[in-house]
Parts: C-alpha cells; sequence; structure tokens
C-alpha cells in the first residue's frame, strides 16, 4: 500500500444566492452556492503538507518555474485561493509579489455566475486565473488550456486539482464520461490530487434532485462503476491511464480521501 503521508491543511468554494440554493439537490452539476460553509477549506489544508508542491518540484529545478496547476470545478474560488495561499506559506492580509513566479493557478468552473464571482473576490490576481470551462466539452478545453499552458512555453500542468468533483462528472455523463475524464486528467498533469466522492453521496445527489421534483440524473440508475468508489478511482488511473498512487492523505472529516497520482514519467 502506498505510504501514507500527515500533513497540514486544504479547502473548497462557495458563491451567493438565495437561501434554498443552499439545497444541494438544486445544482446537478455540483455548482450550489456557498458550497465551504458544508464542506471548509481548512478541512482539507489540514491533511495536505505546505511543503508538498515545493517536495514534488524542488526549486533547483529551473524548468519546473513558476509551479502550473489545474484547478477543475474551482466553484467560486475558496479553496483555490486557500490552495495557493496553503502551498506558497500566505497569510491572511498578505499578498507576496513573487508569488505569482513560484505557482500560478488555472481554475475552471462550468458555472459562469460562480467564476465572475471568484475573479472578483480573488485576493491573488496574478496568481490564479479563473476561467468558465466545461471540461467534458473537448474542444472549447484544448483550447483554453493550451492557451494558458502556451504562455509558458508548456505543453501540460505540473499538477491537477480535482476535489469533490468526479462524481458529478459521473452522473451527467456515465461511467463513460467519469473515464474520460480522468484520461484527459491524467494527460495533462504530472501530479494529480483527487478526493473522490464515496457512493453514498450519489445516493444523497438523487435523492435531494428527486425531493425537489427534478429530473433525475440520467446515468443514476445504469452506472456500472460503483461500490468503493475511491478505489474505482485508483484502478482506473494506475491501469487504465497508466498513472501511480503515490500515497493518501487521510480522510477529510467527511469521509472523502485526499489521493496523490503520478504520472508514470513526470
Amino acid at each position: 500500500a502506498p505510504a501514507k503521508l500527515t500533513g497540514e491543511g486544504i479547502g473548497e468554494n462557495a458563491a451567493e444566492e438565495e437561501p434554498r440554493v443552499l439545497e444541494p439537490g438544486a445544482a446537478p452539476f455540483g455548482n450550489f452556492r456557498h458550497y465551504s460553509r458544508f464542506h471548509p477549506p481548512e478541512q482539507r489544508l489540514r491533511l495536505l503538507p505546505p511543503e508538498l508542491l515545493r517536495r514534488l518540484f524542488p526549486p533547483e529545478r529551473s524548468e519546473a518555474r513558476p509551479i502550473l496547476g489545474l484547478d477543475v470545478g474551482c466553484n467560486s474560488g475558496d479553496l483555490s485561493v486557500a490552495l495557493y495561499k496553503h502551498f506558497l506559506s500566505l497569510h491572511d492580509g498578505e499578498n507576496c509579489s513573487d508569488a505569482s513566479r513560484e505557482l500560478r493557478l488555472l481554475c475552471c468552473d462550468i458555472d459562469p455566475v460562480l467564476v465572475e464571482r471568484a475573479k472578483k473576490e480573488c485576493p491573488f490576481p496574478d496568481g490564479l486565473n479563473f476561467i468558465t470551462l466545461d471540461f467534458m466539452n473537448q474542444r472549447t478545453r484544448k483550447v483554453l488550456l493550451s492557451s494558458f499552458l502556451s504562455q509558458f512555453g508548456r505543453s501540460v500542468f505540473d499538477i491537477g486539482f480535482c476535489m469533490s468533483i468526479t462524481m458529478w462528472i459521473h452522473l451527467n455523463h456515465g461511467d463513460h464520461g467519469l473515464w474520460e475524464f480522468l484520461a484527459h486528467l491524467s494527460s495533462l498533469c504530472r501530479y494529480l490530487l483527487v478526493e473522490p466522492q464515496p457512493w453514498k453521496c450519489y445516493r444523497a445527489a438523487a435523492r435531494r434532485l428527486r425531493k425537489l421534483g427534478l429530473h433525475d440524473f440520467d446515468h443514476f440508475h445504469s452506472l456500472a462503476i460503483r461500490g468503493d468508489m475511491a478505489n474505482q478511482i485508483v484502478q482506473i488511473l494506475t491501469q487504465d491511464h497508466g498513472m501511480e498512487l503515490v500515497c493518501c492523505f487521510g480522510n477529510t472529516s467527511w469521509d472523502r480521501s485526499l489521493l496523490l497520482f503520478r504520472a508514470s514519467d513526470p
């Protein structure tokens, strides 16, 4: 089994709307408002070593500067900003002028309202770029991601963050959609940090949708990939897409694993 590392915290995201939108079932793509009230960034940050990126990409490797990160499903940016501050050891109110030379994050979400809020509230506009993107739209994805990478003369990201996104891809795009999503991510990133939702979250999401009288998820009843979703995703990334499971940082208080993968030739 991979080594279990200990560390310090991570975070998540939010947005603004009326209280009724706090009901997660009202957002079938996971793009609900005030998300960080449900899963605060600190719960993840406490598991992640602040020096993680410096360990993976030592400063003496000049070609690794700046570290380029991709945050898929960033919501309104709370987690993105928390990750940025955590890995650069920045404190509240501190804006290090050199930070963007160390780490640049491209953060994308399917919801333009959440992305606009993220842009407006981001305290590090030089270090974090927020864009509206349906990651499953292959043509748009290629154009926008390539445009960002080409600014740095790069073809892949150093690290990708996929935090509680896999379930929404799976429910909306089926087994093949999940497989393709992980294939795209593994081809785009040298390292990948994934927080899969467990199967009980799938059942809860479907139940909430029905409770609100909304149309059920198209693929929920036909999914063959089910059960231990963390293990299922480990199998897909390692056996099908050639990544290696480096470690599990442990579980959040809402029982989701933080899994770090490495491309076979990072």
